[in-house]
């Protein structure tokens, strides 16, 4: 089992690095080519393809997860189930993919893309499924080779247009259908040869169960949608498509690292839901994943928080210049993301999916009131406040829930990081002292050497608890 876990999040780390980095380039050589007004065209009708898309799976896909995993036997039926269900489902999105940016006043470029982006809501929701089998499975090497195949499609294809001077917007948005469509094939390919052709043919036998079930994970979802996209939507509606350009690039900065709790969690969620009844194992599997997140998260923020403008103005253009403030408040949100996903997980896996998703709720909740009183006051510096208050708020609440299952005082956590921490700052201070007169690209190791010796001088890397986590021994 801790193998298991363990070769799985090697496999999906190793491939979301290679897959982000793919990404972040291409994005970067999109921004620079398109300028800030096409990029904020470009960026707002992809947050609205992924916020739809939420509606196309209605939260089956974590039910597949759980399902299978308790049971290997079940998955053909399963996924004949959920093909079954999104049958009707995907029709249903469709028309609302066509008739929302009307209702929402977008103009007929905008209108276009997000109505051409169906195309990958379609192939996405597919994926997604098959996916979720494999998953379920303990089978994430596909997973793994499946992203890293769709963003490298995706990039050579966009890229191929840019660099022939060739590419517009909605040829950019053909490009990511290219990716979604490759990822589609591969994904179902494999799981015909795992469960035969028949699995993938929509039967309704199970009834109502695999929507009563996923009911919880579809409100989840519909949450995490609308909190991940709804600040554009706002610049949008307040402030322009130029200054959801500008917004764009803190945002892709500081959301191109989620992969790396979602590698880790992506594993872990089916091991805790197999450890669901046992208490002792479970609080050792959360400490070791906070322990784990802060060593991932701690670098990355602070590095970034130092370097903001050198990187903004490396990866763009001095045109995106009034993102810096921005990306060096948002980055510090990954702490909050990073240390959710493993709680999240957690009151998952021991069936309490209501709880967690009264939670999101209520932070996305505020997360829009945040959102729609602080952006006409003060620009896009408000979406970035509101994601950190809302975060913050989420975290705190899956962690004050969390306790009936499991005792963690916040005095073991602190224990647990407080060493990181402490590198961490230390490392901000002196890279940020030496960035007026050292080119950023030198300070980047300079820094990780910083880091690693602060954490050595702490002793705050735990040889037994890395080997434990290499060898899967915690989980």
């Amino acid at each position: 089992m801790s193998r298991i876990l363990m070769k799985n999040t090697a496999y999906f780390t190793a491939a979301s690095i290679a897959q982000k980095v793919i990404a972040f380039v291409y994005f970067a050589l999109i921004a620079k080519y398109l300028g800030v007004e096409n990029t904020g065209s470009y960026f707002l009708a992809t947050s609205m393809i992924m916020m739809l898309s939420v509606l196309e799976d209605i939260g089956l896909n974590s039910v597949i997860i759980r399902e299978i995993a308790k049971m290997k036997d079940s998955a053909s039926d399963w996924l004949s189930a959920v093909m079954g269900w999104k049958l009707i489902t995907i029709p249903l999105t469709l028309v609302l993919v066509y008739f929302l940016p009307i209702w929402l006043g977008y103009n007929e470029e905008v209108t276009s893309l997000i109505r051409l982006g169906s195309i990958i809501l379609v192939a996405d929701t597919l994926s997604l499924s098959f996916y979720g089998v494999l998953r379920g499975m303990r089978r994430l090497r596909f997973e793994s080779i499946g992203i890293f195949i769709a963003q490298l499609t995706i990039a050579l294809v966009g890229s191929y247009f840019i660099i022939t001077g060739k590419a517009s917007v909605q040829i950019l948005i053909l490009a990511l259908a290219a990716g979604s469509i490759v990822n589609m094939l591969y994904s179902g390919s494999i799981v015909f040869q795992k469960l035969g052709i028949a699995s993938i043919i929509p039967r309704w036998d199970m009834g109502l169960k695999p929507v009563r079930m996923a009911s919880a994970f579809f409100l989840a979802a519909i949450f995490t949608k609308v909190y991940s996209y709804i600040d554009t939507i706002v610049i949008s509606k307040v402030l322009g498509e130029t200054s959801v350009g500008i917004y764009a690039i803190a945002y892709k900065l500081t959301y191109s690292f989620q992969f790396l709790p979602l590698a880790f969690v992506a594993a872990l969620y089916p091991s805790m839901s197999h450890a669901a009844h046992k208490p002792e194992i479970l609080k050792k599997q959360l400490l070791h994943s906070y322990w784990y997140m802060f060593l991932l998260a701690t670098p990355i923020v602070f590095g970034i928080w130092a370097l903001a403008e050198p990187i903004v103005i490396t990866f763009s253009s001095e045109e995106f210049l009034d993102a810096v403030p921005v990306l060096r408040t948002m980055i510090f949100v990954l702490y909050f993301i990073f240390l959710d996903f493993p709680i999240g997980s957690l009151l998952n896996a021991t069936n309490r999916q209501a709880i967690k998703t009264t939670i999101m709720g209520i932070s996305m909740a505020v997360n829009i009131v945040l959102n729609l009183i602080l952006i006409p006051l003060i620009g896009i510096m408000g979406a970035a406040i509101a994601a950190l208050v809302s975060l913050g708020m989420l975290f705190i609440l899956d962690w004050i829930f969390s306790q009936s299952t499991i005792r963690i005082g916040i005095d073991e956590l602190i224990r647990e990081v407080w060493g990181i921490l402490l590198a961490g700052g230390v490392m901000a201070g002196l890279v940020s002292a030496l960035s007026t007169f050292v080119h950023f690209i030198i300070l980047i190791p300079v820094g990780a050497l910083i880091f690693i010796g602060i954490l050595i001088i702490t002793k705050s890397v735990d040889i037994r608890k890395m080997k434990d986590l290499l060898t899967g021994k915690v989980v």
